[in-house]
């Protein structure tokens, strides 16, 4: 799908420039142009989605109907932020409305289950992986769904606080004061793990 049509090559995905042409592309209703948008960045929003929702499914779903409003709302979009920054904003959005419509107790798929090394694990300790997984999946489910967004992005994806700032919407001051409440918390929840 790469350059048909669009006259833009591999080379140019990876650079900001053509990313900017892709989206100006895009805007324009150049659909060929969105879908390499669409390829590159899905895998990073699915990520994303998948942690702050805890389920594969869910975040499919979440992810694809984020891409179809941004591809609604492309030609509104004006650039004061990266374009994957803003696609973050847009799945990050969605994943809030869906985890505040949700009950407690939602099973974390993202975790799975530990996966044995390759040498020989006692099953003591594969027990004790299991459990450790089963904890922090409820101690996630505590954090609402800023902070667990906010510590999902900064201490799972890396992410600096300036980039979780546009992401989520928020001050980077609101970001860091999520982020500690969620370490807290989690400290908290985990006590015994330490």
């Amino acid at each position: 799908m790469t350059g048909v049509g669009t006259g833009i090559t591999p080379a140019d995905i990876g650079h900001t420039e053509g990313e900017v042409l892709l989206v100006a592309r895009a805007a324009e209703g150049d659909e060929e142009a969105f879908a390499v948008l669409v390829e590159r960045h899905t895998p990073m929003l699915l990520r994303l989605a998948t942690r702050l929702l805890s389920s594969r499914t869910e975040a499919e779903d979440a992810v694809q109907e984020a891409l179809i409003s941004a591809w609604r709302r492309l030609p509104d979009f004006q650039g004061r932020s990266a374009f994957g920054t803003w696609l973050y904003r847009i799945v990050t959005n969605r994943c809030f409305n869906i985890l505040r419509g949700r009950t407690t107790g939602v099973p974390l798929e993202a975790a799975g289950d530990v996966a044995a090394a390759e040498h020989a694990v006692s099953p003591a300790r594969i027990a004790e992986g299991r459990d450790a997984v089963r904890e922090l999946r409820g101690a996630l489910d505590l954090l609402s769904a800023e902070q667990r967004a906010c510590w999902v992005l900064r201490e799972v994806d890396g992410q600096s606080y300036e980039f979780i700032a546009d992401a989520v919407g928020i001050s980077q001051e609101a970001v860091r004061a999520r982020v500690f409440r969620a370490r807290r918390c989690l400290t908290q929840a985990l006590g015994a793990w330490r």
